[in-house]
């Protein structure tokens, strides 16, 4: 099969189009025929190996699995001998190891039935950030009225929270760049902040959904009521060794003597969480967003296009 595998760490140069054996199958694995991927954050982490500490759970000299990609959505090729939810032919989306090929292998706890208005491309765009914004908002137990400020609102994670946190009845305020500030308005936020012309305004807010992982932490402070919540996505920012690990480590140590309370994840696809996200996609209170689609060819370019944050929603990679 065709795949984007790399043999070190480092840019997008290091990954390159390949021809190698399909994925085996697991007792409880579904191999799926690859109809998209998406183009998330830990794809970069995955590629650089950075921060440092990402070697130590995937490689430390190399990756073990060469094949990038995570999320998947395509259809059933075979079952795993332990698989009885699935059957080949049944329309998946859920999380893959190494889905930037033709076959990828998932376990069937992180794959779902794909919504039924969706297209591969769109269904490919769901799991890793919807699953992020909607696990991020129950981290922080968000209730309807309660304000709450998404940073990074024209990005994946981050459109998806604008959408799920008005549906939960919240007053939304999206802070993204001077392009995106209609878009993100259109999403469903009440309130828009462009920080490239202002600083963090209009709080204070009952909770605060840091996507972008680059804010000091007593900036957040300052706009957070005084028992709001702040919630860490991710682990963008920092240094090589430990990333975006280094400021959730200091907010815990800062809401130890304080009222202010500071939560951080990172999220699990699971099949629970992809029914909740199927439900309101098929429901019409979800939208996922496709920038633009790439070929499996031009991956590096897709992974370019993320780090560089110009992308309204997500990113994604056509591969049928």
């Amino acid at each position: 099969m065709k795949a984007i595998v790399q043999h070190t760490y480092g840019s997008p140069d290091v990954l390159q189009l390949q021809e190698i054996d399909s994925p085996r199958v697991g007792p409880e694995d579904v191999l799926i025929r690859v109809h998209a991927a998406g183009v998330d954050p830990g794809v970069w982490h995955l590629m650089t190996g950075l921060p440092y500490l990402v070697r130590l759970a995937v490689g430390v000299r190399r990756p073990r699995n060469p094949v990038r990609g995570l999320d998947v959505a395509g259809v059933v090729e075979a079952v795993g001998t332990k698989v009885t939810a699935f059957k080949p032919g049944d329309e998946v989306f859920g999380v893959g190891d190494g889905s930037f090929a033709e076959y990828a292998c998932a376990s069937q706890d992180r794959v779902h039935p794909k919504p039924a208005n969706l297209s591969f491309e769109h269904a490919a765009a769901v799991p890793i950030s919807a699953t992020t914004a909607l696990q991020g908002l129950r981290a922080a137990n968000l209730q309807p009225g309660q304000k709450v400020l998404i940073i990074g609102a024209g990005g994946g994670v981050g459109s998806f929270a604008v959408q799920l946190a008005r549906a939960m009845g919240a007053e939304v305020t999206g802070v993204c760049s001077t392009s995106k500030v209609e878009w993100v308005r259109s999403m469903g936020a009440h309130h828009v902040i462009d920080y490239t012309r202002e600083g963090l305004a209009g709080g204070p807010y009952d909770v605060i959904l840091d996507t972008a992982g680059n804010r000091e932490l007593p900036a957040l402070r300052r706009v957070l009521a005084s028992r709001g919540t702040v919630v860490l996505i991710g682990g963008e920012g920092g240094g090589r060794w430990f990333g975006g690990l280094g400021r959730q480590l200091w907010a815990m140590a800062v809401a130890a003597f304080s009222s202010q309370k500071f939560r951080s994840i990172f999220a699990l696809v699971n099949k629970a969480d992809l029914a909740v996200l199927k439900e309101r996609i098929e429901a019409g209170a979800l939208t996922p967003v496709v920038d633009r689609s790439y070929a499996l060819s031009e991956v590096p370019a897709a992974i370019r296009s993320l780090a560089e944050g110009h992308s309204r929603g997500k990113v994604v990679i056509k591969v049928v």
